[in-house]
């Protein structure tokens, strides 16, 4: 399997599925890695290889990677596991 370069095309892919299948991560994402209690609507706009980009009703917020992302498949595996060290409430 080849891996796939992060890109605005994978990026928008990423996105589009993020926000269409897994809206309660956005929605984790938000509220623990950006530290928003409360909101409307979060969706991801944007994935490149340091960070990840939200937009919370109004506001952008940008949440950084612990590394610099290799390719795609690097992306999934890392916001697999941002989402897995979420503690549940």
């Amino acid at each position: 399997m080849t891996s796939e370069p992060i890109n605005q095309e994978s990026s928008t892919r990423i996105c589009n599925h993020m926000n269409k299948d897994h809206e309660d991560a956005v929605n984790a994402y938000a509220k623990f890695y950006g530290k928003i209690k409360t909101f409307k609507s979060a969706k991801m706009i944007s994935l490149s290889p340091e960070s990840i980009q939200l937009k919370i009703d109004d506001h952008t917020l940008e949440i950084k990677f612990d590394h610099i992302l290799q390719d795609c498949s690097d992306a999934h595996k890392t916001l697999v596991r941002m989402i897995k060290s979420i503690p549940e409430s």
